[in-house]
């Protein structure tokens, strides 16, 4: 995708809308779960990815109660 850089402004409420060719091109919806987070003066946003609570694992993943365990932790959790 090529770089794409726009002049948004944030709203009285502090929202900023996503431009909807860019949700689109990205497969942003209106219930998709985004990461915000910041360094120095720059703010970043991506598409939150969901990870195991123990190892940050990407695979093999249950949900229990809202959090993620991965199979290999699950496995080693049984044997407590």
């Amino acid at each position: 995708m090529d770089t794409k850089i726009r002049r948004k402004c944030i709203d009285e409420l502090g929202r900023l809308v996503i431009p909807k060719d860019m949700r689109k091109a990205l497969g942003i919806d209106s219930d998709t779960e985004l990461e915000i987070s910041s360094e120095g003066d720059t703010i970043f946003v991506k598409k939150a990815v969901s990870r195991c609570v123990f190892c940050s694992s990407e695979s093999d993943l249950v949900e229990y109660a809202g959090l993620f365990v991965c199979k290999r932790c699950l496995k080693e959790l049984k044997t407590i």
